[in-house]
């Protein structure tokens, strides 16, 4: 299944006031603003989630970056150059969800 811009089902079955703003304000508001695509907010979603370390978050948005247009290739020299700004252990655990 393709990661859609809405909330996890395990956010709707759990907490459905949280899913309910993340499909209403997140990705039905921030998301759909004009002056960023969908591949550049992925791209800095995936940096930010790489930078602290939030490894739970990134497949979803892997995933959700490749369906806006990001290519491995890509997602793999956002993981290197990141190694200099965020650090080395976020860079390597990230590259551990990177596909094959």
């Amino acid at each position: 299944m393709r990661p859609s811009l809405s909330a996890p089902a395990a956010m709707n079955d759990k907490t459905p006031k949280l899913a309910e703003l993340t499909d209403r304000v997140l990705f039905g508001d921030l998301w759909q603003r004009p002056d960023l695509s969908l591949r550049d907010r992925s791209l800095i979603t995936v940096a930010a989630l790489i930078a602290q370390s939030r490894l739970e978050q990134l497949p979803f948005h892997l995933a959700l970056a490749k369906e806006h247009g990001v290519r491995e290739e890509e997602l793999a020299e956002v993981v290197t150059h990141l190694a200099f700004y965020a650090g080395w252990p976020a860079a390597a655990s990230a590259l551990t969800r990177l596909e094959p």
